[in-house]
């Protein structure tokens, strides 16, 4: 198989090397991080949570692997794909910085070619996120944890993908190695626009243009996809609102002509950046 777990993993209260002993993580100070049954391991302590659940509910999680299963956002996928796999070395470490329910590193673990070993972290700040990309593909290492601090050696990545998410470019500068290539995908202005301006009094429209480049990175390539897709019934457009932010958002008002849809054809717009740390 060319995709196996990456190990090389941290303590979050004091950065020594985790060790696996049976069904728990330790590090040479004594603490200890029990393995779940599904495989995945906790590694965000309490003192670090800025609530009592984090990240994304139960709820938007199963919304979300419902909607990106049914293949409605194939064309990112391939796209990310592409991306990642340009110049890569035959043994690459790679880490899913906000990994969700694990689309992304499933579609990424199918298309590596033969010749490839990959070897691949998923973290995410909701445990429901992390409990269901463990149930759905055991391959990769799966990790509760925060992309403010990422349980990894410095330098020991090539690989840092930020799909939708939130970037913490000192943590990923630490963590990738000298080389390594932070891939970033964002919503372009007419990401969701349809659908944006159904649930809305007036749409805001979102500035052009790319994140600013760090100083730490210089950019290798941009690129925009954008593709028409439709949605049929209202259980498929339901879990696109459950799984996005528009869901808590949105006024009552435009959640209720929402839900009275059963057909919405919708714009893809999203802008797919790679940074390589100098």
């Amino acid at each position: 198989m060319p995709v196996t777990a990456f190990h090389r993993l941290v303590c979050p209260l004091d950065g020594q090397p985790l060790t696996r002993q049976s069904q728990a993580w330790q590090c040479p100070q004594g603490h200890s991080f029990d393995i779940a049954r599904q495989g995945y391991v906790h590694l965000l302590p309490v003192q670090k949570k800025r609530s009592k659940d984090p990240g994304d509910s139960k709820a938007m999680v199963a919304a979300r692997q419902r909607f990106l299963n049914a293949g409605h956002y194939q064309c990112i996928a391939d796209a990310l794909n592409e991306a990642v796999l340009q110049a890569l070395p035959a043994d690459t470490a790679c880490l899913d910085a906000g990994c969700g329910e694990g689309y992304y590193l499933r579609q990424l673990g199918q298309a590596v070619p033969e010749g490839i070993e990959l070897q691949v972290l998923g973290l995410d700040v909701s445990k429901w996120a992390v409990l269901s990309a463990a149930k759905q593909d055991p391959a990769p290492a799966w990790v509760v944890g925060t992309n403010a601090h990422i349980p990894v050696p410095d330098n020991s990545l090539d690989r840092v993908l930020c799909v939708f998410g939130f970037p913490v470019f000192n943590e990923f500068t630490r963590v990738l190695k000298p080389g390594g290539r932070l891939i970033m995908v964002d919503p372009g202005p007419d990401h969701l626009r349809e659908l944006r301006d159904i649930i809305y009094p007036s749409v805001t429209e979102r500035p052009e243009g790319e994140r600013v480049v760090p100083e730490s990175f210089q950019e290798v390539s941009r690129e925009t996809v954008r593709e028409t897709i439709v949605l049929e019934g209202g259980s498929n457009i339901a879990d696109l609102l459950a799984m996005t932010p528009h869901l808590y958002r949105a006024p009552a008002e435009g959640l209720a002509r929402a839900a009275e849809l059963t057909r919405l054809q919708l714009t893809l717009d999203v802008r797919i950046q790679v940074l390589e740390v100098t």
